[in-house]
């Protein structure tokens, strides 16, 4: 039997698209079991490149079972934009994708409060993709939300709607907004779930039997820990969380079943949206890191705010989901840089602290305590093997293992499923 977690161990945007279209290619069964449409995952095979948001990556395994488990939020419009473009691509779908009923939805009242919230709050906005996931969790765990189980009943849905609405079209309104129809949400949804229909499956039994029979099970989790909710700089988050451990909830996998945790991590850092970065760089090298690695959401095309590698953070995140080993892309990304930097740790007022002992007003004050390290100033697209890398690639990654204490098994030079290798 083996279970692995793949999980971003940053601020999301990692990578783990590549990792988990890399891996399931022996995988017997790959789920899905956290996020939303607010996460985006793009993968490049022999088909072409896809920015995958619902639908697993593990789709273009054509063996390969995957499940969009009950821990993932569903905005129905881009699950079928996504199913169209992949099955347009000649991926067969077809008795492969199960999708819980248990899955909510995002609405559209979702969309437009999760908009109309953070003009509200100007300057202190959170910097979301207002694809309404913030606003749909909060349904989820206030009693408020609509199940795909809901719809399955046109009367049951209509009334859930109707109660909704009374409720949400008063805050539309308050906000500035528009109050909106519920014949009109009902034919659009309806249609909309009918195309679902043939997928939609309580995978429960599936993935236990799976396990119990000795089934390679990979979990592909959405964004980074360094966005749960409660682990990160609240409010600077997400609404559901990117924790290995969070499969248990959103997947049904008893946290004693899992073997592997992979963590995924970029050779520098990334975040979207507003928060503390303490390692960002500004200026004519944040362009560069950011025009080099063409670091711009999958999901909202927004550019990211680019920085050194933080080994103070990554060690936090890997102790949290409790990672077996490390993968690190992007290392292609920091070919032409003459010199690197990597932070060991934060000093506050001077004085050293660690992540975890600091909030979000702290953190916004800490500077990072950055080592300097040589560049390599060559290509490493084309290298297959780690004795390959240039001797100081080398040494960077080497370093990298170290302050982490997590062996670095998967390195990738490029986006291609071929431009990566192992280490022992």
């Amino acid at each position: 039997m083996s279970v692995t977690a793949v999980v971003g161990g940053q601020w999301g945007d990692e990578g783990k698209g590549r990792v988990v279209d890399l891996l399931g290619q022996d995988a017997d069964l790959i789920i899905r079991f956290n996020g939303g449409a607010n996460a985006g995952h793009t993968v490049m095979n022999e088909l072409g490149t896809f920015k995958m948001h619902l639908v697993p990556c593990g789709i273009f395994n054509p063996r390969a079972t995957v499940v969009i488990a009950n821990g993932v939020m569903l905005d129905l419009e881009v699950l079928a934009t996504e199913l169209n473009e992949i099955i347009a691509a000649g991926v067969d779908v077809e008795n492969r994708l199960l999708i819980s009923p248990r899955c909510h939805v995002v609405m559209p009242y979702h969309k437009l409060l999760d908009g109309l919230c953070e003009e509200a709050k100007g300057a202190q906005s959170i910097g979301t993709t207002r694809r309404g996931i913030g606003p749909a969790f909060a349904d989820k765990v206030s009693y408020n939300g609509i199940r795909l189980a809901d719809m399955a009943d046109d009367d049951v849905f209509r009334d859930k709607l109707e109660t909704q609405l009374l409720l949400k079209n008063k805050l539309l309104e308050a906000l500035g907004g528009e109050a909106l129809d519920a014949d009109e949400i009902l034919t659009t949804y309806r249609e909309r779930y009918q195309a679902l229909v043939p997928f939609i499956c309580e995978p429960f039994d599936i993935i236990q039997e799976a396990m119990a029979g000795g089934r390679r099970v990979l979990l592909e989790g959405a964004q980074g820990a360094m966005l749960d909710t409660d682990w990160s700089a609240y409010p600077y988050c997400t609404a559901a969380s990117p924790l290995a451990g969070a499969s248990a909830a959103g997947a049904g996998i008893p946290p004693t079943r899992l073997d592997d945790i992979i963590c995924v991590v970029k050779a520098y850092s990334t975040r979207v949206g507003n928060g503390p970065l303490p390692t960002e760089l500004h200026g004519e090298q944040g362009d560069a890191l950011r025009e080099a690695g063409q670091e711009y959401g999958a999901t909202t095309g927004r550019p990211r705010r680019c920085g050194w590698f933080d080994a103070e953070v990554v060690r936090f995140t890997c102790t949290l989901n409790g990672a077996t080993e490390l993968a690190l892309t992007r290392l292609d990304v920091l070919d032409n840089f003459e010199t690197l930097r990597i932070s060991t740790g934060y000093r506050l007022d001077g004085q050293p602290v660690s992540y975890v002992a600091c909030d979000v007003r702290m953190l916004e004050r800490c500077e990072p305590v950055l080592e300097e390290h040589a560049g390599w100033k060559c290509p490493t697209v084309d290298v297959r093997s780690f004795g390959d890398l240039p001797a100081a690639a080398q040494s960077y990654v080497e370093r990298i293992e170290e302050l982490i204490g997590v062996p670095i098994k998967t390195v990738c030079v490029g986006p291609e499923r071929e431009q990566r290798f192992s280490r022992a």
